[in-house]
């Protein structure tokens, strides 16, 4: 039985409309996959050389932001202490916001400043602004913690090494210092493909690697003037690296340099972290996305327009599920949009572009336990990309637990 000619036409509109569709998505997510995938294979096949051990020392000032977690900062702060560096040429500001009377106490006991502030609405880039303008004079460099942070104790002479070899701004190595439930151990692991593909990586092609917002440290003039332009509620790191590579200032990545950081354990405080994190990420892209392509043709900058692509685009876990979907979707539907053959290429690519930059220390027993969670939590992320709205206006914080693994 033959259509009429008005449904024969309006199932041609359809099928025009759905291709020009799979197409645009196949352009972002198939340019993604392959991003994935060259950087990744990239981090394994060139391997940068670590600075050399410097005799001139910088002097570091240390700001840990601190709000609330009270047990937590009188870990992170005496561990501060002990880091193995002159003692004389490194500072530690514990920058106090809604701590307990009793902490401050504690805190003022130690050999450090303690720093109390009250804001209305709290953030980090606040927090930082306030720290600034009582920080004596005569650092060379300054460094974020995270209230959770403990560095390893040559930490700081990794950090100096790259500085005195004339890197002006440097990313430490940050890993999880707690794999102790699945979530956990896939924050993990998403840490490890984040320092792979988007630090090391990139600087195999003389890019900058991507600031994660603790850990790393700036020429302390440089952080000063950067940081004061900064009134971020979320993804302050983020819009550090974007002004920092619109100025051509390169992001070095230290690999040696390492910081241990708290994995989230907690599903809810996941979905917290995450939706703070997405909303920042797009509202980012929407005020500097349009500069990249204007730079890029007038300052020949490829480096800014590298770190805004990475605004844009989705969290890996988003990828692992609508990949393989997108694929199938290709087979159900030959003739519209590209072929299966082509989502099945990207859809390689993302894979392996994840799996090669997974550290072979998490592949055992573990591992497949948090893998059985992804559907989860990609149905989570999914869900969390409709609730986005007002999640970059107010500060949510993330809750941390004191004893980790």
């Amino acid at each position: 039985m033959f259509l009429p000619y008005k449904d024969h036409y309006d199932m041609d509109i359809i099928k025009f409309i759905i291709s020009v569709i799979t197409s645009l998505l196949f352009v972002y997510m198939g340019f993604y996959s392959l991003y994935l995938f060259v950087f990744s294979v990239a981090g394994k096949l060139f391997v940068p050389k670590n600075k050399p051990a410097s005799n001139k020392l910088s002097k570091f000032v240390i700001y840990i932001c601190s709000y609330k977690e009270d047990a937590i900062i009188l870990n992170s702060a005496a561990a501060a202490l002990t880091i193995d560096y002159p003692k004389d040429l490194f500072h530690i500001c514990v920058i106090a916001d809604s701590l307990k009377p009793e902490t401050i106490e504690t805190l003022k006991k130690m050999p450090l400043q303690v720093l109390e502030v009250v804001f209305e609405s709290s953030t980090k880039s606040k927090a930082l602004h306030k720290a600034i303008e009582n920080t004596a004079d005569g650092f060379d460099a300054a460094i974020v913690f995270d209230i959770d942070n403990i560095a390893a104790p040559d930490y700081l002479y990794k950090i100096n090494d790259c500085l005195q070899a004339g890197d002006k701004v440097v990313q430490g190595h940050r890993m999880a210092k707690n794999t102790n439930t699945p979530i956990a151990i896939l924050d993990a692991i998403s840490e490890e493909v984040n320092n792979h593909i988007f630090r090391k990586s990139q600087r195999v092609f003389n890019l900058s690697s991507a600031i994660i917002g603790s850990g790393m440290a700036l020429e302390y003039m440089l952080f000063k003037d950067t940081m004061l332009q900064i009134d971020a509620v979320g993804g302050f790191d983020k819009e550090m690296g974007l002004l920092l590579t619109r100025n051509k200032i390169s992001v070095a990545y230290a690999e040696n340099a390492i910081i241990y950081d708290e994995k989230v354990s907690n599903p809810e405080v996941f979905k917290k972290q995450r939706r703070r994190w997405l909303s920042a990420q797009f509202n980012l892209f929407k005020v500097y996305g349009w500069s990249g392509i204007t730079e890029l043709f007038k300052h020949g900058n490829f480096d800014y327009l590298n770190e805004i692509y990475q605004t844009a685009i989705l969290p890996r876990v988003l990828m692992l599920g609508l990949m393989p979907i997108m694929l199938l979707f290709s087979i159900l539907t030959p003739g519209i949009g590209p072929g299966w053959q082509l989502w099945l290429a990207a859809t390689a690519c993302c894979y392996l572009g994840i799996l090669i930059a997974i550290p072979s220390s998490f592949v055992n027993d573990k591992l497949w336990g948090a893998v059985l969670r992804l559907p989860l939590i990609f149905l989570t992320m999914v869900l969390l990309l409709f609730k986005l709205k007002g999640a970059n206006k107010k500060f949510i914080h993330t809750s941390h637990v004191h004893s980790a693994d």
